[in-house]
């Protein structure tokens, strides 16, 4: 199945780090970074707890701006950008934070909706969308469900399904696997592929080298690692 509104778009980088660097107060966290992720791309991020990982996807999704370099997103440098303008550029990504939070209070289905809601995007076509997008990482059956009900996997699978309702270029996830058993697991990262296939640009942050190696059969995925504060490429042998 294909979910609602995903199209093939091919073009320059989504995201785009040129010498970048990010610290906090006196602390360098990162630095030298150089990087494009390109329409369709698949990019594995690994490193050791502390390494950054978490501060170079909030740089992805402009939740930080590098302290040095440039990053581009969509073609904009992050750093002429004000709240509006970032705001308008996370409508073009789908985000799955490593502790994905809903609102408890409301179903799952209203959650998922919640981003269009939010941007004012939702229309006469969005409840059908939602339907189908619900089918395809198969939770249709809990739609009506609170967060609290439902499971580890369950809740990882909602969390893609709400990063991308808003029919994103770019997924940007930290974890998305980390809490799950192999089977769920490879669930999450199949709907990933899935994506990827479509022309979405994913970019992963994981611990789990089998994630790695499994998704490999399926799609050209480059793995990054992050050590000391810099980004290198990964040996092939992962």
């Amino acid at each position: 199945m294909v979910p609602p509104g995903a199209t093939r778009r091919n073009g320059a980088a989504v995201i785009e780090f040129e010498e970048a660097g990010f610290s906090y107060g006196q602390d360098r966290i990162l630095s030298g970074l150089t990087l494009q992720v390109t329409p369709g791309s698949f990019h594995f991020l690994t490193g050791p707890s502390g390494a950054g990982k978490t501060t170079f996807l909030k740089m992805c999704y402009l939740a930080l701006r590098p302290s040095e370099g440039r990053m581009l997103s969509f073609g904009r440098d992050a750093a002429g950008m004000d709240r509006d303008d970032i705001a308008r550029q996370r409508q073009r990504m789908g985000v799955m934070h490593q502790n994905c939070q809903f609102l408890d209070h409301l179903s799952l289905r209203d959650n998922i909706m919640l981003p269009l809601r939010v941007s004012g995007r939702a229309d006469g076509n969005s409840d059908q969308d939602l339907d189908d997008l619900l089918k395809w990482v198969g939770l249709e059956h809990r739609a009506t469900a609170l967060p609290p009900e439902l499971s580890g996997g369950e809740r990882q699978r909602a969390a893609l399904a709400r990063a991308i309702i808003v029919a994103p270029d770019v997924i940007v996830a930290d974890e998305p696997t980390g809490n799950l058993d192999w089977a769920m697991a490879e669930k999450v990262l199949r709907l990933l592929v899935e994506l990827n296939r479509l022309g979405k640009a994913i970019l992963i942050a994981t611990h789990d080298l089998n994630l790695i190696r499994a998704a490999k059969a399926d799609v050209n995925a480059r793995v990054l690692r992050l050590a000391k504060g810099r980004m290198t490429v990964a040996g092939t042998d992962l």
